[in-house]
């Protein structure tokens, strides 16, 4: 269920705290923040996380943001004070062979679920980023851009993107040749060219063309795709869903957000 209780609203410049502050008005709390890191990257997990904050001084969080908004450094801060600060906190890793079997959007949807399920503290109300998730047991939201402009969404986009970008860090360790520790599996010029140098490794998602297309160049079999040619010469699916393998327009140098 995606709504707000009857004859509650809040205002457009009510801060990052406006919508707890109104949910608890109106007798809902704790509010947990659901949110994901990683979907539109072709190589490496999925990864979710949910928060819970407390109420008063104590659930504000200093420097909090959206993730993608935040440097390096200033998101492993806000990271700590979030761990130390939460009624209670939970991430779930989907791996990238989970990813290639659910499909993108199913896998995004039951990281958040299987997220919400391991808080330890059960929620009366739930905000998500962006659109609706269904069989939380609980009401929620649907907030665009919502870890902009909710804190609790803020904090889990926080937990999981700090919590994949170390998975990465690690990934480089294990495949150097593709640079993970830079832009983290997500589709860019540098990453386009290793892949093609290097063909795919084992987190490489064989569900997004650009990979599926590496892949076969070199021989592997990916069984149950079957590509085909849009109008516009970009790859898409017989079925018509299409995963990206465009490289985003991005400063090389800059970190890829989520």
């Amino acid at each position: 269920m995606s709504v707000l209780p009857r004859g509650m609203t809040v205002r457009r410049d009510a801060g990052l705290y406006g919508y707890e502050r109104a949910l608890r008005r109106a007798g809902l709390e704790p509010i947990a923040g659901v949110d994901e890191a990683g979907r539109g990257a072709c190589a490496g997990p999925l990864v979710a996380a949910a928060a819970i904050l407390p109420e008063g001084r104590r659930g504000i969080v200093p420097g909090l943001a959206d993730s993608k908004l935040l440097t390096a450094k200033a998101r492993d801060r806000c990271y700590e004070e979030v761990l130390d600060r939460a009624l209670a906190w939970a991430v779930v890793v989907i791996d990238s062979e989970e990813c290639d079997r659910l499909g993108m959007h199913v896998a995004n949807v039951e990281a958040l679920r299987r997220a919400l399920a391991r808080l330890e503290v059960r929620p009366s109300y739930v905000l998500t980023d962006g659109f609706p998730v269904d069989g939380l047991e609980v009401p929620g939201l649907a907030v665009w851009k919502g870890d902009r402009v909710a804190a609790c969404m803020s904090a889990a986009s926080v937990v999981a993107k700090v919590t994949r970008d170390r998975i990465m860090t690690r990934m480089h360790d294990t495949y150097p040749a593709y640079d993970f520790v830079t832009h983290k599996g997500y589709v860019t010029a540098s990453h386009s060219a290793a892949l093609e140098a290097h063909g795919p490794c084992a987190i490489h998602r064989r569900r997004f063309v650009n990979v599926r297309r590496v892949a076969r160049a070199r021989g592997e079999v990916v069984p149950g795709y079957r590509d085909v040619v849009g109008d516009d010469g970009a790859d898409v699916w017989a079925d018509g869903w299409a995963e990206s393998s465009e490289p985003w327009s991005v400063d090389e140098s800059m970190e890829v957000g989520q």
